[in-house]
């Protein structure tokens, strides 16, 4: 999961995109992190086009760490560009998730938990890039977050060649046989390409019902005593 953090907007006031970080969804896993490039080569020319189109807008990132796959191409294009790059790791995973030459800033923490919410707390907007199990899980909980008013922030799928296209399709399925609200369904941008989606993402106002409203989590376990996730 990409990160878009803050030196960008404070999302759903009517801001706009620029000087704000993103949040890139990753997959939990070494073994999905190791390989995650894909099959084709579209998914790494579309995880570059993403990186330089969060220089362009003067964009930070958060991200889950490590220097392969999707996710070290987005950050490697986003350093080079002289923004400013976060990885959020859990100490048990840095050995095997850091392979090569890690760009920016590393923040240790102390499970997949906190990395979650570490993340979350940074970031202005979130995006998803083709992935795997742990990309979906990252995914849907931030969306989950979003409907129930814990957050404002978009999330944004890069739809490359239509990788998306069947959990949009599954999404618009249970939105027709009401277990979805079309408020909520709202909430999941989508485009074929950065910049598309990217211009999603300045356009994007909450809808959802606020169910728990700009909620103050209680997180001692993390060592805050009031972790605000919402803006």
């Amino acid at each position: 999961m990409l990160g878009l953090v803050r030196g960008m907007v404070v999302w759903g006031n009517g801001e706009g995109v620029s000087n704000k970080k993103i949040t890139y969804m990753f997959p939990l896993h070494a073994a999905d992190m190791s390989g995650s490039q894909g099959k084709k080569s579209s998914y790494q020319d579309a995880a570059i086009e993403l990186g330089k189109e969060l220089v362009s807008r003067n964009i930070d990132l958060v991200y889950g760490g490590g220097s392969v796959g999707l996710m070290g191409l987005v950050s490697q294009a986003v350093h080079d560009g002289g923004r400013h790059v976060t990885g959020v790791i859990p100490k048990t995973l840095m050995p095997r998730e850091i392979t090569g030459e890690t760009v920016g800033e590393v923040k240790a923490v102390a499970d997949m938990h906190q990395r979650k919410a570490e993340m979350a707390r940074r970031s202005d907007a979130f995006i998803a890039l083709p992935g795997g199990y742990g990309t979906l899980e990252e995914l849907l909980e931030v969306i989950t977050w979003a409907q129930l008013g814990i957050h404002d922030k978009p999330v944004g799928l890069l739809n490359v060649d239509g990788y998306y296209n069947s959990l949009l399709s599954f999404i618009d399925k249970a939105v027709e046989e009401g277990f979805i609200s079309p408020n909520a369904r709202h909430i999941i941008l989508s485009a074929p390409t950065a910049k598309e989606l990217m211009k999603k993402l300045e356009d994007y106002f909450p809808r959802h019902e606020r169910v728990a409203s700009k909620l103050n989590w209680e997180m001692e376990q993390l060592g805050y005593s009031k972790y605000e996730i919402s803006r």
